[in-house]
């Protein structure tokens, strides 16, 4: 079965950055046999370990940096007392994403306006594996900000990569019977906060196709066709580009926004894209990104649109858009 399948393979190929696409790893190929085997290591499990930083964080650029301070940490352990190097390796992701991610935290606090999740380009295999992709996407990501750091991390690591009791136990720094019970508890938040149910890629794709087109010809009735009629629009500009500073609900309210916002872009400045797994708008203004534009879609039609501006955000995206050109 596919999803079985897919939960073997997420273990070692989940969401790629872009180092990986560009082929940037760790230090350390050449020297002793300790240091290429950990390099070896480090390389064959990097996939799986950014995917985790990421989940728990909602950063691009907080994984990466999660993931140096790993193979920092990682470069300098005895591999003869490591017996199982997977396992090991994402002790000291979670470990670090969990400092970081209190951290953010303490940042959220003062964040300017509404915060979203960092958008991330994702390849097709990654939009094929059902389950991953919804973890990733930027609805279940807000979800995954409603719990503690330690509830994220025991959620991500055991319903997103299936780790068992006692390797989660090990990470977090609590007894597998006490991982247990974060579990259950995460598992109740997130059920009840959680989008309505798993949409395909190619569902999203056909509503957002229909989006662009209206949004191209200012097509108001087309806009409020497409759009279910308790849509939520989010932008985060982060205090530094103009955008919403609260969530605006409603067809006909995030019509006529979207409305006047798309009058002054020409239609040839949105390009599709896949963000997050799931098909997206990228905004090019002279060139540059200005905003990704990520879906959310319920019964063919659109039940979310979350719409990134802050320039922080967008750097690892306009890397990323830049070699893949």
């Amino acid at each position: 079965m596919r999803v079985a399948a897919s939960r073997a393979d997420r273990r070692e190929q989940p969401v790629k950055s872009e180092r990986e696409r560009t082929g940037d790893t760790a230090d350390g190929r050449t020297g002793d046999g300790q240091a290429e085997r950990a390099t070896e290591a480090f390389v064959a499990h990097r996939n799986l370990l950014f995917t985790v930083a990421y989940e728990m964080l909602g950063s691009a650029a907080d994984a990466e940096d999660v993931l140096q301070e790993t193979w920092l940490r990682w470069a300098g352990v005895d591999l003869a007392e490591v017996r199982e190097p997977r396992a090991y390796l994402v002790r000291i992701t979670t470990r670090q994403a969990l400092i970081r991610l209190r951290t953010l935290g303490r940042r959220k606090e003062s964040y300017v306006g509404t915060w979203l999740p960092e958008p991330l380009l994702t390849t097709p295999d990654v939009a094929e594996d059902v389950e991953l992709a919804d973890s990733v996407s930027m609805a279940m990501m807000l979800v995954l900000e409603t719990l503690t750091p330690t509830e994220r991390a025991v959620f991500v690591l055991r319903e997103v990569f299936d780790l068992g009791y006692g390797e989660i136990a090990e990470a977090v720094d609590k007894s597998p019977a006490a991982v247990r019970q974060i579990t259950h508890r995460a598992r109740a938040h997130v059920a009840a906060r959680r989008p309505r149910g798993t949409v395909s890629p190619a569902e999203t794709r056909h509503a957002l196709d229909a989006f662009q087109r209206a949004a191209a010809t200012g097509d108001l009735q087309g806009l409020l066709d497409i759009l279910a009629p308790d849509v939520v629009f989010m932008g985060d500009g982060g205090g530094v580009k103009q955008a919403i500073p609260q969530p605006v609900v409603g067809a006909g309210k995030v019509a006529q926004l979207l409305a006047v916002g798309l009058g002054r872009i020409t239609a040839s400045s949105l390009r599709p894209a896949q963000v997050n797994a799931y098909p997206a708008l990228i905004l090019r203004i002279d060139g540059e990104v200005d905003t990704v534009v990520a879906v959310r879609v319920d019964d063919g039609r659109i039940s979310g649109l979350y719409s990134v501006r802050n320039p922080a955000k967008l750097s690892h995206m306009r890397r990323e858009t830049t070699l893949c050109r």
